[in-house]
Order: C-alpha cells, then structure tokens, then sequence
C-alpha cells in the first residue's frame, strides 16, 4: 500500500545544502524567456523558513539600491537551479522579521562558529 509519506519522499529535492535561519545565502534561479533560459541569482539572508516536506519554503531578503526585497521560494520547485550558503549567522529566533525595521550595520548578524 502506497501512502502519501512515500509519494512525496519521490519527489523531494535531495541536492539542497542545510542552512538555518539567519544564514546569507545565493539561491540560483532558472529563467526562461522565449526560446532561451538562463541562471539568476538572489542573495540575502533567510529570515523564514516554513513548513516541511514538499510545501516547505523559504523568505530570503536582501536590500537592493536601499530598497529591501523579500522573496519567497518553494524549496522543491524546479526553478530552483541550486543553493549555495555564504556565510552562517547566529541567531536565537527562527523568524527574523524584525531586521525589516534595521538599516545599515544594525541589520548584520553574528558570524555561527
């Protein structure tokens, strides 16, 4: 008998690095315009992660020309080129929805040994 559990298990991406929360980190997109495709990358740091399984995703934010951009990613969606981790941040919470209201030096978080 074949359960939802193992349906899934199929179509779980097993090529994604562990990172936590608080981690900066270069999410490497495929983009298909017309005819062509190509690879773009987001940096930031992960300031979500959500759900397990096949709906997990997660929020990476990054400030850009002094403009902050959240975006969130399905972490099993074919999009998804490849992760790589950055640096490792410590942090004591598994939201860090407060570094919206930081700027500057104040939004940085402590290197993870």
């Amino acid at each position: 008998k074949v359960t939802v559990d193992q349906i899934e298990q199929d179509h779980l991406r097993k090529n994604l690095p562990a990172f936590r929360v608080g981690d900066h980190v270069r999410v490497t997109l495929k983009i298909i315009e017309g005819e062509s495709e190509r690879l773009q990358a987001f940096e930031g740091t992960v300031i979500a992660r959500n759900n397990t399984g096949l709906g997990e995703s997660i929020t990476v934010r990054k400030v850009s020309f002094g403009q902050g951009v959240e975006r969130i990613f399905p972490m099993n969606a074919r999009v998804i080129d490849h992760i790589d981790v950055v640096r490792t941040g410590r942090t004591r919470r598994a939201k860090l929805y407060y570094l919206r209201g930081l700027k500057g030096k104040a939004a940085r978080l402590r290197e993870r040994e």
